[in-house]
């Protein structure tokens, strides 16, 4: 089975990465290095596709992100649940796709399985990789968007499903979710549907992460930083 090579030491040399199907929760406060964190977790490496749900960016935006990453943009796909809305004539490709709002779950899941089975077919990208399943790694950027517009249980139901799917085709998921703005009720039924947690908080401006729920991988608090798409752990 694929294993996910995470571009942080301290996991990849204690299990090798992430096994396919593991979804990641990065739980993180407001202007921490979340979104950064997440997209250095999400690149895909040669051989790989990228899938962003965005709530927050135009598709624009999270392409540019991936691009300076060092990410080839032909792997990457971006659901976009802003643009939408201000152009609504705008049309979706293979690799751009939008939906109405953050509120329009029904279209992002509908978006996301068109997206896997355009992969799935090889329609994707020129120079497909050849590998099957095709290693896919999905972010959705973020959840706490999606819990603005649509109630608990309803948001859970729907990432239930995407977390399901992801773990059927032997993807990988990274879904960021402010642990500031929701109670202790919603933090735990989320955490019910990831294989691991990364918790992120600052101190001092330094960004600060603890890894939970991988085997091998030491839940301490570690220093880090993030440029062009690579976590850096610090002394």
């Amino acid at each position: 089975m694929y294993t996910y090579k995470s571009g942080i030491a301290q996991i990849d040399e204690a299990s090798g990465g992430f096994d396919a199907g593991t979804n990641i929760l990065i739980l993180a406060p407001p202007m921490s290095a979340a979104d950064q964190l997440a997209y250095a977790l999400t690149k895909p490496v040669p051989g790989e596709y990228a899938i962003v749900l965005s709530t927050n960016e135009r598709a624009a935006e999270v392409v540019d992100a991936f691009k300076v990453a060092g990410a080839d943009k032909r792997f990457t796909g971006v659901i976009d649940a802003i643009t939408k809305s201000s152009t609504p004539g705008i049309t979706d490709t293979a690799r751009l796709m939008f939906v109405s709002s953050p509120t329009d779950l029904t279209g992002i899941g509908i978006k996301f399985s068109n997206m896997v089975e355009t992969i799935f077919e090889g329609n994707f990208a020129d120079g497909e990789t050849g590998l099957f399943p095709p290693p896919i790694r999905f972010c959705v950027n973020s959840i706490s968007t999606l819990l603005m517009y649509r109630r608990l249980e309803v948001l859970y139901q729907f990432l239930h499903v995407l977390t399901a799917k992801l773990k059927k085709i032997e993807g990988v998921g990274v879904y960021i979710l402010n642990s500031e703005s929701f109670d202790e009720k919603t933090l735990s039924l989320i955490k019910q549907l990831m294989t691991c947690v990364i918790e992120v908080k600052v101190e001092q401006n330094i960004n600060l992460m603890r890894i939970r729920g991988l085997s091998g991988v030491p839940g301490d608090w570690m220093k880090f930083s993030v440029s062009k798409g690579q976590v850096t752990i610090l002394p």
